[in-house]
């Protein structure tokens, strides 16, 4: 559905109403296309303090397409190492690098802060590297015009090689709707990804919930990256999933997920062995819990939660999920700031984040399969379209971006998740929400 608010704000009018008004002002954001596949401007290395990867960092970032720079006077992306902050005086260098240059961060821009997760051997360090991340969401809250900023913590023990992919994603459009974040990579060896126009060519992808939405804009993002993908739906929406399946040359699997045989299924359908699966199925029921029934409780937690847990445990049992495979489920905004309303959707989304935070290191060392999540907020949907107007206008601008996302925001964050190159990212929860003012 068309935000005709954002529209208004575009034109001249617009925008010296809503200045006046004090109303937010979102910008259009720059998604990826074949026409702007990255984005347009310098990229800044900067570093606070002393730094011990500091050359294989330039050598990385000189990989995501961008110029890199020491100085500019419009940046597109800013990229500031601050790994070798250890105390509350060094976090005085991260003010000195930034200040003079933030302003000058182009539209739509992108910051990115290099850090190291915080130690209980030394508080100080703790304490200073703990800093980052406030700092990184508060900045995220300032910097406006559709630019982001996000902290990537990468292991004491690690090299900047392993990140990679992930900053190939949040320094370019497809990290469109994604600010705030903190993600901290493992020490794990990166996949290789012989063309990355292509990162997923000769790899089997399985998606839950294809038909339409979220689920159809995944499958087709993980297909344009080269993925063969296998779309499943339930029976009920069979024609949209065929639709959507010949559009993409996929194959189309009708399949209820919540099935005794989905995951015998879903290895049939995949004889080769799945590379990624995508748990995108899902379901709401909402009413309040005094006036709840069971069986809406029980639907609920039956397809969003218990379908991903079994099958999840009998794919990676049989062995129908290769190693060096991915697993990406939907989580929800919901599932980390609760609504009102949701309190059987909020706990089937909560319980996927804990899926992924207790499975991902042990699927990693048994099966050599990572396990992440994508936390949408409020996304443009048929769903949230019949949301009543003044609740979705709210849904829109209560974050740092004032607007909803697109289905292909969350499909581009799976399509990270799900690369060869992304092994050390593992046991991550990503929320694609333009920062959110709801949850932590």
């Amino acid at each position: 559905m068309a935000d005709r608010y954002l529209h208004l704000t575009g034109t001249a009018p617009g925008r010296f109403l809503t200045r006046r008004l004090g109303l937010p002002q979102p910008a259009p954001l720059r998604r990826w296309t074949l026409e702007t596949p990255r984005l347009d401007g310098p990229l800044l290395h900067l570093t606070a303090g002393t730094s011990a990867i500091r050359d294989g960092l330039a050598k990385v970032l000189a990989t995501t397409g961008l110029t890199v720079e020491a100085r500019a006077a419009r940046p597109a992306g800013i990229v500031l190492d601050a790994t070798g902050v250890a105390s509350a005086r060094g976090l005085a260098e991260v003010h000195a690098a930034l200040h003079p240059v933030v302003r000058s961060l182009a539209p739509g821009g992108r910051i990115v802060v290099i850090g190291t997760p915080p130690t209980v051997e030394d508080h100080h360090q703790a304490a200073a590297q703990q800093a980052l991340e406030g700092f990184v969401r508060s900045l995220g809250k300032e910097v406006g015009r559709g630019s982001t900023v996000q902290l990537l913590r990468l292991p004491a023990d690690g090299t900047p090689e392993a990140a990679e992919s992930t900053l190939r994603f949040l320094l370019s459009p497809r990290s469109a709707y994604v600010s705030g974040q903190v993600i901290e990579l493992t020490s794990a060896a990166p996949g290789s990804v012989p063309d990355w126009a292509a990162p997923l060519a000769g790899r089997t992808a399985l998606v839950t919930g294809a038909a339409r939405g979220i689920g159809a804009s995944v499958a087709s993002v993980l297909a344009r990256d080269g993925a063969h993908v296998i779309a499943l739906d339930v029976p009920g929406a069979q024609d949209d999933l065929v639709r959507t399946a010949d559009r993409l040359g996929a194959t189309a699997l009708p399949l209820d997920i919540t099935a005794s045989d989905a995951a015998a299924r879903i290895a049939a359908a995949a004889p080769d062995g799945l590379d990624v699966l995508v748990h995108n199925a899902g379901i709401t029921r909402d009413r309040r819990l005094a006036n709840m029934p069971a069986e809406r409780w029980a639907q609920v937690i039956e397809v969003n939660l218990d379908s991903v847990l079994r099958t999840t445990d009998e794919l990676l049992a049989s062995g129908a999920l290769n190693r060096g495979g991915r697993i990406v489920a939907t989580a929800s905004i919901a599932g980390i700031a609760g609504n009102d309303g949701q309190t059987n959707y909020a706990a089937s989304k909560a319980g996927v984040i804990g899926l992924v935070r207790s499975l991902g290191p042990r699927a990693a060392a048994e099966h050599g399969v990572t396990v992440n999540a994508v936390a949408p907020g409020f996304i443009e949907t048929r769903m949230t379209a019949a949301v009543p107007f003044l609740i979705r206008e709210a849904g829109r601008r209560m974050n740092s971006l004032s607007q909803g996302g697109l289905p292909a925001d969350v499909a581009e964050a799976v399509a990270w998740f799900a690369q060869p190159a992304s092994g050390a990212v593992n046991g991550q929860v990503l929320r694609v929400c333009g920062q959110s003012l709801l949850g932590a």
